[in-house]
């Protein structure tokens, strides 16, 4: 490590940051995207390892806000593009860019970070709990719903790009406030990275856009004929609705268009509501997979910024080997309004665990009580762990519908 240097990155230095995150994930197929990534890269929120003159480690992030249980939006440092150089491994790289990327996010007083892992073993070291998770749901083309489903009648219409984004701009901030796991748009970044007409896409479609009065869907269609006659795949990227029946009209559109043999959605949430809307459920194919891993850099801002479903009051005896200001005794406090406090104390321990399980709990996409069951949270004290689980709990599973 004597010879590795981290620092912040300049805009010169894009052009490499660019090359070692696409060396990293060995793959050339990004290279076309590096102009129009360029517009949403600030070298401010970007750091980098160097060998001498060598960068060989690099690491960015967005700042944007989650929304969190209550619900209520907390500013989150959403981490980007972190990658070693081939050939540059187990030389405490990531350690090393973890370690400033991590240090500032606690100095702006951020107090919340959270990434998508490219494996699942990395992140747990530096704090990171699996707070999320994602449904790969497919649906085949027709699939009935149930007599009972309202869908409202109002027309989905499709739109041109333009249209559709100013539309989309309105309406998501208005849904994505009451959605725990949605992001914020402020930064522009959105675009870029969810619906531009990327080389990478494959052989999916351009971005295709339909309007509902309250909501609206992204989808890209993939072309494909068989000798039965046509099979086409859609694979949505987007669907924001603002109220049930609108969510019913969105999908009953989907899954009506002609040619279509299959709609997918690879970031479904866990609790998709048109899985029960289905006549049969098990036209429904599901995978679960991991979404957001959340790292909670400031405990105490971090648990004092979402709301609980349950009082509580409980001591929380909390291990943090990376981020060693977190460590120790907290009490938290919460009253029939759900609003929290945390305070430092020196009374015994009622819930040991941590941070990465407090993590794994804090969006609700995980109980404490079944962290405990799995041996990662030790109840001190009768009651505290049934308490603390219910207060942490939420009505719906967190979800993140877009990558970054």
């Amino acid at each position: 490590m004597a010879d590795l240097t981290t620092r912040k990155l300049s805009t010169g230095d894009y052009e490499s940051f660019f090359a070692v995150f696409t060396a990293a994930f060995l793959d050339d197929s990004r290279d076309p995207a590096m102009e129009r990534y360029r517009e949403v890269f600030d070298p401010s929120l970007a750091h980098g390892t160097f060998d001498g003159d060598e960068l060989i480690g690099v690491a960015g992030r967005f700042s944007l806000d989650i929304t969190v249980p209550g619900p209520a939006q907390h500013p989150v440092a959403a981490i980007t593009a972190v990658g070693v150089k081939p050939g540059h491994r187990r030389r405490g790289v990531l350690t090393s860019l973890m370690r400033a990327q991590l240090d500032e996010v606690h100095a702006d007083g951020t107090g919340l970070a959270a990434l998508y892992a490219s494996e699942g073993s990395i992140y747990g070291r530096f704090g990171y709990g699996l707070a999320s998770y994602e449904t790969r749901l497919s649906l085949p083309r027709g699939a009935a719903f149930l007599s009972t489903v309202d869908v409202d009648e109002r027309r989905v219409r499709e739109a041109d790009r333009e249209t559709a984004l100013e539309f989309a701009h309105r309406r998501y901030p208005e849904v994505a406030a009451t959605r725990t796991g949605w992001l914020s748009r402020g930064d522009g970044s959105w675009e870029v990275r969810m619906i531009d007409d990327r080389a990478e896409r494959g052989d999916l479609g351009r971005a295709r856009f339909a309007l509902h009065p309250d909501g609206y869907v992204i989808y890209r269609p993939k072309p494909e004929w068989t000798t039965r006659g046509p099979a086409y795949q859609l694979q949505v990227l987007e669907l924001v609705a603002a109220t049930p029946h609108a969510y019913a009209a969105l999908w009953r559109y989907l899954l009506d268009i002609d040619l279509v043999g299959e709609v997918n959605w690879p970031k479904a949430a866990l609790d998709e509501p048109v899985v029960g809307m289905l006549a049969d459920p098990r036209a429904a194919s599901r995978q679960i997979l991991d979404g957001l891993w959340v790292r909670l850099v400031d405990v105490d801002r971090a648990l004092a910024a979402r709301r609980y479903s349950a009082p509580v009051d409980v001591v929380l005896d909390i291990t943090d080997r990376f981020c060693p200001w977190n460590a120790g005794r907290w009490r938290l406090t919460a009253g029939s309004d759900g609003i929290a406090k945390l305070s430092r104390t020196d009374d015994p321990g009622q819930l040991e665990l941590d941070v990465t399980d407090l993590a794994a709990a804090y969006l609700g996409g995980n109980t404490l009580a079944g962290l405990a069951r799995s041996g990662r949270v030790a109840e001190l004290a009768p009651g505290a762990l049934l308490e603390a689980s219910r207060a942490f709990a939420t009505e719906d599973a967190p979800h993140c519908q877009e990558s970054f």
